[in-house]
């Protein structure tokens, strides 16, 4: 069975957030054919859309998956909807917000998703704690994720914490992995150029 890397966005500004996201990375860790590999810490940023709406907050997970794009898609919508996610205005406030941001070495685009996601060069909040777990990260046409940080680092951007989950050693034995728990992230802070207060 062939797996992929791929790259998940998260975010969250209603309800408990950051709850809402460490909830989020156990429950994708759970999905059939996926594992989470890396965790980013957990960053604050003002929406990009609406402004009569809280901060959100964001982090990226980095996951192995044997799903196609499409399955894994619908599976992340699942857990949006399980989360309690209703669709109301574009850019607007969300109880958890899933995105792929990135699959492998594909590139595609379809009614339902665009891999790489389009907006990533754009996105502080993406970059930032996707340089945390991949500093050597690049897309599939070998642009660096680094060489976009610069162009969004006067976007207002705030780590919060290291983002804490542990995968459950029933899931481990279920799966036949040997490895059990994960290990908490370390307390690695991102060097001052990679958020702005």
């Amino acid at each position: 069975m062939v797996r992929e890397i791929a790259t998940i966005g998260l975010g969250a500004n209603l309800g408990d957030p950051v709850d809402q996201i460490e909830r989020a990375v156990e429950a994708i860790d759970s999905l059939p054919l996926c594992r989470v590999r890396a965790v980013s810490g957990l960053y604050s940023n003002p929406p990009i859309g609406p402004q009569d709406q809280p901060d959100y907050v964001n982090a990226v997970a980095e996951i192995e998956t044997a799903l196609a794009p499409a399955a894994l898609l619908r599976a992340l919508k699942g857990l949006e909807r399980a989360a309690g996610r209703s669709y109301t205005r574009h850019w607007g406030e969300r109880m958890l917000d899933l995105d792929i941001l990135a699959f492998g070495d594909r590139e595609m685009t379809t009614a339902e998703l665009t891999i790489p996601h389009p907006e990533i060069a754009h996105r502080h909040f993406v970059l930032a704690p996707w340089l945390e777990i991949r500093p050597e990260a690049c897309l599939p046409d070998g642009s660096r994720l680094a060489s976009w940080l610069e162009a969004v680092s006067d976007h207002p951007l705030r780590f919060l914490r290291p983002l804490r989950w542990q995968r459950h050693a029933d899931q481990a034995s279920s799966t036949g992995r040997a490895d059990g728990p994960r290990p908490s992230p370390t307390d690695h802070h991102p060097s001052d150029s990679r958020r702005s207060s």
